[in-house]
């Protein structure tokens, strides 16, 4: 019973258009896609807004057809998949796992860039990807 009156009251309130959250112990609504991305915001003072097939949730917009679930998490979950360029001289990496850009490991652990071939690289360090190019 108390389930029906919940998906009715938020039923009702997404056809009106605005949604507020209130997630207690839980300080993020995160919103997986279907490619795998996840993006987490704030619920504090939080609005859902839907707009035709548009989700807006604070400053973020996503198309409904492209979310595959969404849930109250305690921690951060965005994922990112920005690729900083690293700039070294010769310097040695440490615990780095290094890749070509076919997504072959070429090496990991302790590397120089002197010791690999001219092209273009993913270097993740410490969960940090970047591009190296030696030329």
């Amino acid at each position: 019973m108390i389930m029906k009156k919940f998906f009715l009251t938020c039923l009702m309130t997404m056809m009106m258009g605005t949604i507020t959250a209130q997630a207690g112990e839980f300080p993020y609504l995160t919103f997986e896609t279907t490619n795998g991305a996840k993006v987490s915001v704030a619920v504090e003072s939080l609005r859902l807004t839907i707009n035709g097939t548009t989700l807006t949730v604070g400053s973020q917009s996503f198309t409904l057809s492209n979310l595959s679930k969404m849930y109250f998490s305690t921690t951060d979950e965005t994922t990112t998949t920005d690729i900083a360029t690293l700039s070294l001289n010769d310097s040695l990496l440490e615990n780095a796992e290094i890749y070509d850009l076919n997504g072959r490991k070429v090496t990991e652990g302790k590397a120089s860039k002197s010791k690999l071939p001219r092209g273009v690289y993913i270097v993740k360090i410490n969960e940090k990807n970047c591009k190296i190019a030696v030329k």
